[in-house]
């Protein structure tokens, strides 16, 4: 694919008051998000924080995160809310569930961790109204990538989540994607990539500039966003990001997530009934063509 060239933000906006950060600055999470911080997200679309959740927290996260996978693979569930489970196998050949929404409705730690007062700063990073939108969207989606044959989450193909909006019947707009890391990641751990400064490009380009889900080589504008475990990220939807695929195999392979949706507008909860959501349609057929393909390294 060619790559494209980014329009930068408006004059007037925020890196024009303050020196903008390299998009791969490392950040504390206070009481307020600093000017600094504001131009970071602003002109590259990321923002970084380490150490957010403390090592007992990422404890607790990851054995709920493996206590409801467990339990969603013992009853056979293949969707909570109309949003897919998303199941691998592991190496025995067992249902190995690799993506789980609505975390909250099966852990009331989680939901109790994901309210605490210390993400304030995010809220209002997102809007002085923003909710967290735990019954909404997908809700709290905790992820599993791992390397071995059978898995179904590896990794994930070049995507903008501006098409999401289309599938809702609106224009793309500002979202933000907010993350946990629960696992040490390096460039050869996989992880995420994305491309700094694509969330100003124009809606053409979010649309048909690289095939969704489907397209993994690497871009040469492309960062790798390392993490400890406990760091939060924040990224644009609209940018151009991907997982790529670990070097490793196995548990050494393994990379967990959680992503916690911080909304504004009309609160639209789901329910058992909720239909599934057109997106996650395209989701599953790139996924069946994705695993009809020999693999492919990266």
């Amino acid at each position: 694919m060619s790559t494209a060239t980014f329009p930068s933000p408006a004059v007037g906006s925020t890196q024009d008051k303050v020196d903008v950060p390299p998009p791969d600055t490392r950040f504390r999470l206070g009481t307020t998000i600093t000017p600094e911080q504001q131009s970071c997200l602003d002109v590259h679309g990321v923002l970084h924080f380490t150490g957010v959740a403390r090592p007992d927290e990422v404890a607790m996260l990851t054995r709920e995160q493996d206590r409801i996978a467990s339990a969603l693979e013992a009853e056979g569930r293949k969707k909570v809310n109309g949003v897919p489970v998303f199941y691998g196998r592991d190496l025995q050949g067992r249902p190995l569930a690799q993506r789980l929404p609505f975390t909250t409705q099966f852990s009331d730690e989680i939901r109790a961790f994901i309210h605490d007062g210390r993400f304030e700063p995010i809220r209002r990073l997102v809007d002085q109204d923003a909710r967290i939108g735990d019954e909404e969207k997908d809700g709290v989606v905790m992820n599993r990538y791992v390397n071995i044959p059978g898995s179904v989450y590896p990794r994930l193909g070049w995507h903008s989540d501006g098409l999401r909006d289309l599938f809702y019947g609106r224009l793309p707009d500002r979202m933000l994607n907010v993350g946990l890391h629960l696992d040490r990641v390096g460039r050869d751990d996989g992880g995420l990539r994305l491309i700094p400064g694509s969330h100003h490009q124009g809606f053409l380009s979010m649309a048909l500039g690289k095939p969704h889900f489907v397209w993994h080589r690497p871009d040469p504008r492309e960062i790798c966003v390392e993490t400890e475990p406990g760091d939060l990220t924040i990224h644009d939807g609209r940018l151009w990001h991907r997982v790529a695929r670990s070097s490793h195999q196995g548990a050494r392979s393994i990379r967990r997530t959680m992503f916690v949706p911080y909304l504004t507008g009309p609160f639209e909860p789901k329910h058992a009934e909720s239909p599934t959501p057109g997106y996650h349609r395209l989701g599953a057929l790139a996924r069946a063509l994705r695993n009809a393909m020999p693999r492919r390294r990266g």
